[in-house]
């Protein structure tokens, strides 16, 4: 079973003062980081969508095995960069998408590989930290019209996901799921 990666990078980063794809730690940019840990973990293909900043995003990182997207619609949410980076993966032959926000660092490529173990066209599983879930989402292929359906805002699949069976998968044993909103969340991942 195949795994396509899904990078959502789009956002504006109101809350943290600029785009959280631009945010330089440990020597990479959040984008190049996390676009690494799908392509790590044999996700194929990697989709990374990009929106606020997208030119500034194209200059400055080194994303050469990923498929870039814009999303022309990226300031109305999370929900329309989901549906760009489905309808790209709906031209693959994978059998699910593996879902990652770009400003959760702390998701390693164990994580993912243990997400995309479960890679099936039925499959809807996504990590959970210390039973509470997070990232990275799995979708399956038979799922994906649904998630379409009712992507709006920056809700993303949250809607879909909450109305059905979603499979959790114990992650905080080799990963992090904390999101980066604000300047001061960063400085955890400098400790």
């Amino acid at each position: 079973m195949s795994t396509a990666g899904v990078l959502l990078a789009a956002g504006a980063g109101r809350r943290f003062g600029s785009p959280k794809a631009l945010i330089r730690h440990s020597g990479a940019l959040f984008v190049e980081t996390a676009t690494e840990t799908l392509r790590r973990a044999g996700c194929s293909p990697v989709v990374v969508v990009l929106g606020a900043s997208a030119a500034e995003v194209r200059e400055r990182a080194r994303l050469p095995h990923a498929l870039v997207l814009d999303n022309p619609d990226w300031a109305t949410g999370m929900g329309s960069s989901l549906r760009v980076a489905l309808a790209a993966a709906a031209d693959t032959t994978a059998d699910a998408v593996l879902v990652l926000p770009v400003d959760t660092p702390g998701v390693t490529t164990e994580a993912v590989l243990r997400l995309s173990a479960l890679a099936t066209p039925d499959a809807l599983a996504r990590a959970s930290f210390h039973g509470e879930p997070g990232h990275p989402v799995l979708i399956g292929r038979d799922h994906w019209a649904g998630v379409l359906a009712t992507s709006t805002g920056d809700a993303g699949a949250r809607d879909y996901l909450r109305a059905h069976a979603v499979r959790l998968v114990p992650c905080e044993d080799v990963a992090d799921g904390a999101d980066v909103d604000r300047p001061e969340d960063l400085a955890r991942w400098s400790e």
